[in-house]
């Protein structure tokens, strides 16, 4: 019987969470479920609890396979050796220290199997120490529009709230960027442009991790620098391949929001990458409807070099907020 769903769990140095997630996992309500869990060579006990967890719920042995890497690849290295074994009729990618509420793939699955739909993605929930902070998206007419949101930033092109029909990777050779580990989800951006029926459940049922302030603020290595824009041109020339000049205004919005995280940090150093990528991009900055008045001001401050205000904003916002509140 071919699996309703497979759901794809890269493993590396998540012991602390991993628990919670396999447990979620396995209590999913939907029957006929094929987990595959890829040891990344992960050096913590992280298959020692996959392991007993295995022991606790035995019934569903038959249902899962664990694959080893022979070296550390990565965490896109991870999902594609999850896809190339993977038999279910739709894909779900989990990461290893988040989980789900229970009835998550049930309820997309059966959005998706009724409506015979490529795509379907929910509302999830960003994860803090003490408290969940909900996360809505959006509900779009087709495929083009969502798209177009999701390059805007009104959508989130993360991997993990989200179902996609297994024939979508395979029809369209769709494999993530091994060795470019950074901004690897953007491959959803190809999953999106290759899909044609897609549906949208509002209800939060992923829970995704935050370590508080950590979560927000990032230490931008040049090898990191350069997976990041690697990826955003494997995905860009994609798109232009597949639409030409169409999503041009898009693409764009596209940029400037891959470069807005170097805004939310108080290095000097990181906003002048800000200011170094993809400058022609800047001129979008008012046109796009999802910047919020909040970003849109950040950009302008940067387009400025005005650094010493970005620095105040990061104190005020980024430590107070997310390091006090949100914690």
């Amino acid at each position: 019987m071919i699996p309703k769903v497979s759901v794809i769990i890269p493993i590396y140095n998540v012991e602390k969470h991993f628990r919670k997630c396999v447990i979620s996992l396995f209590e999913q309500s939907l029957n006929n479920i094929e987990f595959i869990f890829v040891d990344d060579c992960t050096p913590d006990g992280s298959i020692n609890i996959l392991e007993s967890c295995l022991q606790a719920y035995h019934h569903l042995k038959p249902q899962v396979t664990i694959l080893k890497h022979d070296r550390n690849r990565g965490l896109a290295a991870g999902r594609n050796t999850g896809l190339r074994i993977a038999k279910g009729e739709y894909i779900f990618h989990c990461d290893s220290d988040d989980w789900l509420d229970k009835n998550a793939l049930e309820k997309m699955y059966t959005l998706a199997s009724t409506h015979d739909l490529d795509l379907v993605w929910s509302d999830f929930f960003l994860a803090f120490t003490n408290k969940n902070r909900y996360m809505s998206q959006s509900c779009v007419p087709d495929k083009m529009t969502y798209l177009k949101v999701l390059l805007s930033g009104g959508l989130k092109y993360n991997v993990w709230n989200k179902l996609v029909k297994r024939s979508i990777f395979e029809d369209n050779n769709i494999y993530f960027p091994e060795g470019n580990n950074m901004g690897e989800d953007m491959t959803m951006i190809k999953v999106a442009a290759s899909t044609e029926r897609i549906g949208y459940l509002s209800e939060g049922l992923y829970y995704y991790l935050q370590n508080n302030s950590s979560a927000y603020t990032k230490n931008y290595s040049n090898d990191s620098l350069d997976q990041l824009k690697h990826n955003v041109g494997e995905v860009t020339n994609f798109l232009k391949n597949y639409y030409g000049e169409l999503l041009n205004k898009e693409i764009n919005f596209f940029k400037l929001n891959v470069k807005v995280p170097f805004l939310i940090s108080s290095k000097i150093e990181v906003y002048k990458i800000w200011i170094e990528w993809y400058p022609e991009s800047n001129e979008y900055i008012d046109l796009n409807e999802y910047f919020s008045y909040r970003i849109k001001i950040l950009q302008k401050i940067a387009l400025h070099q005005q650094f010493w205000l970005l620095r105040i904003y990061h104190f005020f916002f980024t430590k107070l907020i997310y390091g006090y509140i949100y914690k």
